[in-house]
């Protein structure tokens, strides 16, 4: 009988951590997201909705993939590879933006993103934030 409620307790704190890393992950810290956006600036605009050589990221959450426009209306040029996602359905959900910020040309194969991705789960649900808060 110990050695089940021994079991039975390592099995819940095992879950809780597993819940509580998970949440963590969900919820990410909007300011430190804006700091390691800061990588993302070179390519792509939050502040302005304005085309770089990447696309806006204004209004990122809840658009279907290759659908940026600017705010003259102007859509980017997007790769074959990101066309064919927004083709395929891809919509830029917190879930979908994890999976390409994890490793863009392994959700996206052919996307024209050379960034390799972030490695850190932590940073991904920071940056994740940080856009979810971006142009409303």
């Amino acid at each position: 009988m110990s050695n089940t409620r021994t079991l039975l307790g390592m099995t819940f704190v095992a879950v809780a951590f597993v819940l509580s890393a998970n949440s963590a992950n969900a919820m990410g810290d909007a300011a430190k997201g804006e700091r390691i956006f800061k990588k993302c600036m070179t390519c792509h605009n939050i502040a302005k909705n304005k085309h770089k050589v990447g696309p806006t990221l204004v209004g990122i959450i809840g658009r279907p993939a290759a659908t940026a426009v600017d705010g003259k209306g102007k859509a980017f040029k997007y790769s074959k590879g990101m066309k064919k996602a927004g083709a395929d359905g891809i919509v830029w959900t917190p879930e979908n933006l994890e999976k390409f910020l994890s490793k863009p040309k392994g959700f996206v194969p052919k996307t024209k993103m050379a960034f390799r991705g972030l490695k850190k789960p932590m940073d991904r649900a920071d940056v994740i934030a940080f856009l979810k808060g971006q142009g409303k």
